[in-house]
């Protein structure tokens, strides 16, 4: 949405784009902040996908011989969150792969490590479904901040700080979509030749 603005291509601050899980609309802000409305969360575990009877706020699973708490939830994509103390010790690297491909999981999952500050204030890491730890995930941030917010820890308005850098996620309950916030930089330019990808 901002290289599409700043190259002239539109006037227009709120702007429609086709995603793999579905259309999502982004309205430019002042200075470099989008917001993007990034639809409603889904909770049936058959939506998720995730093998569970019934919906519930909290699953217990089995680890590698050990109960782990999650909640569970669908952006468009599964998410998995877990609370945690303290996500620089969060076990990322063992509990993130594990839990990912968890046989409960009938597509993976994305793992967030979540640890609560606040009613306002969330640390996030996220084991990406297929790519590993990432520095910063969307749909990570609208998942852990619902799944916070249906265990009644989190307010409707909540920063979560990920190692790339903070957004701000909206959530007011319920079929509500998950609206969210944060700085749209550009970090690199340059032209392609398409000629040149052609087969010869």
């Amino acid at each position: 949405a901002r290289f599409v603005h700043s190259k002239g291509l539109t006037d227009s601050r709120e702007i429609p784009v086709g995603t793999a899980s579905g259309n999502i609309r982004l309205y430019l802000e002042q200075g470099d902040q989008v917001r993007v409305n990034m639809g409603r969360p889904y909770f049936e575990p058959a939506e998720i996908p995730f093998d569970a009877p019934l919906r519930e706020t909290l699953y217990a699973i089995d680890v590698d011989g050990t109960t782990v708490e999650i909640g569970a939830v669908s952006m468009g994509n599964p998410h998995a969150v877990l609370l945690v103390d303290d996500v620089h010790h969060a076990p990322v690297h063992v509990l993130g792969p594990a839990i990912e491909q968890h046989v409960r999981f009938p597509r993976r999952t994305n793992v967030g490590f979540m640890a609560v500050h606040d009613r306002d204030v969330v640390d996030l890491r996220v084991y990406e479904r297929g790519a590993g730890e990432t520095l910063a995930c969307g749909t990570g941030a609208c998942a852990a901040v619902v799944s916070g917010r249906l265990r009644g820890l989190l307010d409707e308005h909540v920063e979560v700080r990920l190692p790339g850098g903070s957004l701000v996620v909206s959530w007011a309950g319920d079929d509500q979509p998950v609206w969210m916030t944060g700085p749209a930089t550009s970090v690199f330019e340059g032209t392609l030749d398409l000629s040149e990808l052609a087969p010869r």
